[in-house]
């Protein structure tokens, strides 16, 4: 009955007749709107601002951010937030205040960005310290995550020592500060080495000035390299040399030490300024000489490896950090010296005796040699060797008067140039013969006391100048070749190997000119010395003594023909009658020496 009274009192039809809120005036309608756009919240776009979530579904989170309509962000920028709810505050970004929906446009992931980078701003400009997640490695450096956003930590710029292996700190958390920031292309340079540097700048300051001579020191090996070791002793770096590694001698520090290897070592010496450390290894332990057994004297017989090879000879290495040296002259018993390395080689294990030993100055000499018997010293030498006996030796060394045969190891003996032949006249042992070369001897002095042989080669034949003397007479003509002209004349070389000599004066031809090297033309002897071994030559003499004959007697020109013919004849017969008895002879020596 009530609810029938209160519809009958209502006037329908004056409701339909007068408009919503017509009952306000003008003034009382914007004084509302006033009241009601107050109670909104002020927004700008491209900004970031707090909003609440008052609504989560499975696509969007609906966010309040006090605004006159809530906003959306799609809830795949929630990801990191697994317990979200309503009531939540969370901090977005505004995009759009209505799109053509009318729609506000929020994103959380943008504000987050925005954040980030106004927090990189301020570690920046506050020099503050910040920490980064490293995702990965890259091209010379190291991607950090900074707050979202991705920061380049160069190589350079990880640590104070050189980093072999980036991927290490992969995955690993790390405080950095940023050093540079490029927005144009939103790129940020961090480093974690100007935290470390700070530390190692004070550090630096204590050890340089607590530093003394014989401190020892514990320290970080940061570089190596062919001469030594570069290391780190906390911000002070001191080099290692390689001679103060070991007592023992190495080639390379890699054979004992190791890359970020921690060593102690001890100060050996520094500079006014402290910039240049000198460090010692092998200082902290005792010298191997003051360990040498008493035992070993001079005349012992030791064993070691050969560690080095030089020119003038090799040392051998009994222990660690105890050396010998062994010169060349201690390696063979022969007097001609040769490189120490046609004896040993560096690695080689061998036997030596002691020549000489000072423990205070720490030096000893070896020799090897004087494991075998003196070849010179032996029984039969003076019969092996005997004057006049035959012998084949291998050329060991050319010199300007000769060369020296090695007849077995220990003895040498010397081959004097004049002694290597007959007929050629020899200048230097290297047109004879060559170093390597096996050469016939004939003994030709010996001396036991001063281990001296003289040697020859010429002496395995007769001396073919007592046949040469009939072969080549005075005034005889031969034919000749030019070989060598000089200054004052020419060498000739004549039959049989022989060589004769031409003055300038009879190399004049009949017209004028002179003939040149490796031309063949008649000449006369004008002497000859058995004793000299010299043949004086004259092509000059050839045709001015017939022309002289012809003004003297003028024959005809048929008995002048005649005779010259008759003449050459002789000359011809004679030459080959002494050559046969020349080789004759040398048949019947050759018979005898066997």
């Amino acid at each position: 009955m009530a609810e029938t009274q209160v519809q009958e009192e209502f006037d329908w039809d004056q409701a339909d007749n007068k408009g919503f809120g017509e009952e306000y005036s003008e003034e009382e309608k914007a004084h509302m709107a006033e009241m009601y756009n107050d109670t909104l919240t002020q927004i700008n776009e491209k900004e970031v601002v707090s909003g609440t979530v008052v609504g989560v579904n499975d696509r969007d989170v609906i966010l309040n951010i006090g605004f006159k309509s809530d906003g959306l962000v799609s809830i795949s920028e929630f990801r990191d937030l697994d317990d979200l709810k309503v009531g939540d505050e969370v901090e977005v970004y505004i995009e759009e205040q209505e799109d053509k929906r009318g729609q506000l446009i929020l994103s959380r992931k943008k504000a987050k960005i925005v954040r980030a980078w106004e927090k990189i701003q301020h570690a920046l400009d506050f020099d503050e310290v910040i920490e980064g997640t490293v995702k990965r490695r890259t091209k010379g450096g190291l991607i950090c995550d900074i707050y979202g956003v991705e920061a380049f930590l160069p190589g350079s710029q990880i640590d104070v020592k050189p980093i072999r292996d980036f991927d290490v700190f992969v995955g690993k958390k790390m405080e950095v500060k940023v050093v540079k920031i490029n927005y144009a292309n939103d790129n940020v340079v961090v480093s974690h080495k100007v935290l470390i540097e700070k530390d190692l700048e004070e550090q630096k300051a204590r050890i340089l000035n607590n530093l003394e001579k014989g401190q020892v020191l514990e320290g970080i090996i940061k570089n190596m390299t062919n001469f030594g070791v570069f290391i780190d002793l906390g911000g002070v770096d001191g080099l290692l040399h390689i001679t103060d590694i070991s007592w023992g001698r190495i080639n390379h520090p890699e054979e004992v030490l190791n890359l970020d290897e921690k060593v102690n070592v001890v100060v050996l010496d520094f500079d006014d300024e402290k910039k240049r450390i000198s460090l010692g290894m092998k200082q902290l332990t005792p010298h191997p000489w003051d360990s040498l057994a008493e035992e070993i004297q001079v005349g012992s017989k030791v064993h070691g490896k050969i560690v080095n090879v030089a020119d003038y000879g090799a040392f051998l290495e009994i222990m660690p950090g105890v050396e010998g040296l062994i010169h060349v002259s201690e390696m063979s018993w022969s007097q001609h010296l040769r490189n120490p390395q046609d004896f040993i080689n560096i690695g080689d294990e061998l036997d030596a005796v002691v020549l000489t030993l000072d423990r205070e100055e720490r030096k000893m000499s070896l020799g090897i040699k004087q494991l075998t018997e003196d070849p010179w010293t032996k029984a039969d030498v003076l019969t092996k060797y005997a004057i006049g006996t035959t012998h084949s030796g291998i050329v060991r060394n050319l010199t300007n008067f000769g060369l020296f045969l090695e007849l077995e190891e220990g003895i040498d003996g010397l081959v004097h140039v004049s002694d290597l032949s007959w007929t050629k006249k020899i200048k230097h042992p290297s047109e004879f013969v060559k170093v390597g070369d096996n050469l016939e001897v004939k003994v030709l002095e010996l001396d036991v006391d001063n281990r001296r042989l003289a040697l020859g080669h010429k002496q395995l034949e007769e001396n073919p100048w007592d046949t040469f003397a009939d072969l080549f007479p005075v005034g005889s003509v031969h034919k000749g070749t030019i070989t060598t002209k000089m200054d004052k004349g020419a060498l000739v070389e004549l039959q049989y190997g022989i060589e004769g000599f031409a003055g300038s004066k009879h190399l004049v031809k009949e017209d004028g000119s002179e003939p040149e090297v490796g031309e063949a033309i008649d000449f006369r002897v004008v002497d000859f010395s058995k004793d000299d071994k010299r043949i004086v030559l004259s092509h000059t003499a050839t045709y001015r003594e017939v022309e002289v004959k012809k003004a003297a007697s003028k024959p005809t020109r048929s008995a002048s023909t005649s005779n010259s013919n008759n003449e050459a004849e002789r000359s011809t017969l004679g030459d080959l009658e002494a050559l046969s008895n020349l080789k004759e002879q040398m048949k019947q020596d050759e018979k005898s020496n066997k």
